[in-house]
């Protein structure tokens, strides 16, 4: 498969905005987090806006990307090859991130490896099913249509919907015991369904497909959706997306991601030298980016920025810290192999 620049740049985007999310944690309600500001002005009460539009989608298209490359990969290396390989890259920064954040925080945790553990499980099981199986025929002219998507997006909220009864939104578990293979429930509907999307994806060129009025009025829905989020202010609309919030919420991932494939797909080819680099070090750029974060939140804790500030300071300079690290780990012979 020739190097597909729009996802490599999309993904790019994502890591950056993974990585600002985590930034303002701290300093809004976004979960728990391992730093708290001493100062209790440092806190930002909208960003919770910010936090629910970001979960709504970007881990899913995180999900669907590393679904699109999954049968290519298959395809080209064999079962062994492929077990492998993923085993290497995605099984030794679990392992290791994985145990310095268990040093660190004294208990077993992999924090937001959580997402790497989950895409080698996905990986190993498609391994397993294609054992089995033939894999699926490709000759199919069938592409993605917003009908399609409509329906795709609300199997997936109906799901969402009845799972969010029994495990709301930022409910974590750890479903085998002392199998570290934490997840949310209220998500991982979402994160599954996308992955095979992306499987598919791949087998009927479906990201080839997308046509412009598709692309546009996908793009145009999400982001309605996402400023629908952020309309939410007490009220009677606040309270119909809250009942319905995991309906509501698929909607917005399935259209917002489709819509950022194809706006990508047509604008986002940027391959100067600058986005080849940031390509390249994308994937170490998350791995590494959370003990740095917590690292500098810690260091300027006593100095005044003020929340918004404190905000984009940090996540500024740890995206240039991440990646510029990634960068210089990647020169040490055979690191390539894992970042």
């Amino acid at each position: 498969m020739k190097r597909l620049l729009y996802l490599d740049n999309l993904k790019v985007c994502l890591t950056v905005l993974v990585i600002f999310h985590h930034a303002g944690q701290a300093y809004g309600d976004g979960g728990g987090w391992a730093y708290t500001p001493s100062n209790p002005a440092e806190v930002m009460p909208w960003i919770w806006h910010f936090f629910s539009v970001n979960a709504a989608f970007f881990m899913g298209l995180f999900f669907l990307i590393s679904g699109y490359f999954v049968p290519a990969s298959y395809d080209k290396q064999g079962t062994s090859v492929f077990v492998q390989k993923k085993l290497i890259r995605l099984g030794i920064p679990l392992l290791v991130m994985g145990g310095l954040l268990s040093v660190l925080s004294g208990k077993l945790e992999i924090g937001h490896m959580w997402y790497i553990e989950s895409l080698l499980v996905f990986c190993l099981i498609y391994a397993l099913i294609r054992l089995i199986c033939k894999p699926i025929d490709g000759k199919c002219s069938s592409k993605p249509t917003i009908i399609g998507l409509l329906i795709f997006g609300g199997i997936m909220g109906i799901g969402s919907y009845f799972i969010r009864q029994v495990s709301p939104q930022d409910h974590w578990i750890w479903p085998f015991g002392i199998i570290p293979l934490p997840m949310e429930p209220a998500h991982y509907l979402q994160y599954v369904m996308m992955f095979v999307v992306g499987i598919l994806a791949s087998r009927f060129h479906w990201l080839e497909r997308i046509s412009k009025a598709t692309g546009i009025l996908s793009l145009v829905i999400g982001c309605l959706l996402a400023l629908g989020i952020y309309l939410r202010d007490g009220g009677e609309w606040n309270n119909f997306v809250t009942e319905w919030f995991g309906i509501y919420e698929s909607l917005l991932c399935v259209f917002i991601c489709f819509g950022l494939l194809w706006l990508f797909r047509e604008y986002g080819n940027w391959n100067s030298k600058f986005w080849q680099w940031c390509a390249a070090q994308a994937y170490g750029a998350y791995i590494f980016h959370l003990l740095l974060m917590i690292a500098l939140q810690n260091a300027v804790d006593g100095i005044w920025m003020g929340a918004f500030g404190k905000f984009m300071f940090i996540g500024v300079a740890i995206t240039i810290a991440s990646f510029v690290l990634t960068w210089l780990l990647r020169m040490i012979p055979g690191v390539k192999k894992v970042l």
